[in-house]
């Protein structure tokens, strides 16, 4: 394995971070200065050290799952569980929730805090849906949704909307609360018939996927999806 990807995922930083801590001398491998980051070093055996502080390296996993309806963002139930759609893949679990109904890009992993990164409140990490609604939307209900709503004593923060039509849009959150995009149109009298997730973060689902498929994060997406967390 190479150096810069262990220390990666060890969050030590990012790929670009981790280049420059290699360069400026504070990473050494079994007691000796790394004199680069693309250095071969096996996590398991060498001893990994930052700023003299050994890394424990945990082989960290990322799916990205284009989650199908009727199966719930848990890891265990009495109905199908999005685990059934990666049954070889061990300690893995869904990077925020999903409803039953919903379908679209759900990040399965078993890095803890990269989900708690992008999970905290605190980031205010974008996610965007695509979304089917009965009725018609008038400029009164789009400036709703853009400055944000109270319904039934839950405040749901502002919202961007992009009109596709006049039953459907897109509409990117920053939040995440229980069923937030669901309970936006019925504060505005309307009713949501079909949602999917496009994206979280940077990261966009692939729509090559077919419901129910998934394939591994590029490194690239991981890098992307790191940037921002604390060392």
């Amino acid at each position: 394995m190479r150096l810069d990807r262990m220390l990666s995922d060890a969050h030590a930083g990012t790929r670009s971070q981790v280049k420059k801590l290699v360069k400026e001398g504070r990473v050494c491998i079994n007691g000796v200065t790394a004199k680069a980051s693309s250095m071969q070093i096996d996590p398991y055996q060498d001893v990994i050290t930052l700023d003299g502080e050994r890394l424990n390296y945990e082989e960290h996993v990322y799916l990205m799952l284009n989650k199908p309806a009727g199966y719930i963002s848990a890891t265990k139930g009495n109905v199908p569980t999005v685990m059934d759609l990666i049954p070889q893949y061990k300690g893995m679990f869904p990077c925020g929730r999903l409803d039953k109904d919903t379908e679209g890009l759900l990040l399965m992993t078993n890095d803890g805090p990269l989900a708690h990164h992008l999970l905290s409140p605190h980031h205010h990490v974008e996610k965007e849906y695509y979304v089917e609604h009965k009725l018609h939307l008038n400029d009164e209900d789009i400036y709703s949704i853009e400055t944000g709503i109270t319904f039934q004593s839950v405040t749901y923060r502002p919202a961007r909307y992009e009109k596709i039509s006049d039953t459907s849009c897109h509409l990117t959150i920053r939040e995440g609360k229980y069923h937030e995009i669901k309970m936006i149109f019925e504060s505005l009298g309307d009713k949501v018939v079909y949602l999917k997730r496009l994206r979280m973060k940077n990261l966009r689902l692939d729509e090559t996927l077919k419901p129910g498929q998934y394939r591994p994060l590029t490194d690239q997406e991981i890098e992307d999806l790191k940037e921002g967390m604390p060392r």
